[in-house]
């Protein structure tokens, strides 16, 4: 079935987001443009733009489908009520890594500057990503509940302090400064100590 006649059946927004994807791979996201991505799967620039009215509105449905598909990787793990906090945060700091290692270039759109700085976040982007960030704070707020934690701590700073460092050891790997995926695995177990550590009420850092 031609390109052309996916797009009747509803199906190339779609194929417009994969195919932007492996061009942002193969060339960066300064070298896609919207004529190129059209020619790429064999439809008119009409056509392509019947979905995305610009590049930005592109870049923001596949940093979209990032944080869906980081919701399905990541998402019931923070439903979890874990008995071993330390554990839980050392496997779940190895999934959050793999993810971002696994979607680099939907990564690096759903975090990076070609929207956040550079471009303009939709709506429907804003709206998923605080979801995910949210559903990730809740988590810590419940966990700082228990009695084996400190109540004077900031659920909120914590969960943003947390979540930056799983940020920064993933852009550390995507962007090649560690090349060794047991250099990170390593960090992560230090960091999930650290961190427990620091919440527990009984902590001297």
């Amino acid at each position: 079935m031609s390109a052309k006649k996916n797009y009747h059946h509803g199906d190339l927004r779609q194929s417009l987001i994969n195919e932007a994807t492996r061009m942002i791979a193969g060339s960066g996201v300064e070298k896609l443009s919207m004529r190129g991505l059209a020619e790429g799967v064999g439809v008119s620039r009409t056509a392509a733009y019947h979905h995305f009215k610009d590049k930005n509105e592109l870049l923001c449905a596949i940093a979209e489908q990032g944080f869906n598909q980081w919701y399905q990787a990541l998402g019931s793990r923070l439903k979890e009520a874990p008995d071993d906090l330390e554990r839980w945060f050392r496997e779940f700091s190895h999934a959050y890594i793999d993810f971002a290692q696994n979607h680099a270039e939907q990564y690096d759109l759903m975090f990076g500057r070609p929207i956040w700085k550079n471009g303009q976040p939709t709506d429907e982007l804003s709206k998923i990503s605080f979801e995910a960030f949210q559903l990730y704070a809740d988590f810590v707020k419940k966990c700082l509940t228990g009695d084996d934690f400190s109540q004077d701590q900031d659920a909120l700073r914590v969960a943003q302090v947390t979540w930056g460092s799983l940020h920064g050891l993933s852009r550390l790997l995507i962007d090649g400064v560690y090349l060794d995926k047991a250099s990170i695995n390593s960090m992560c177990d230090v960091a999930a100590r650290l961190l427990v550590q620091n919440m527990s009420s009984s902590s001297r850092f």
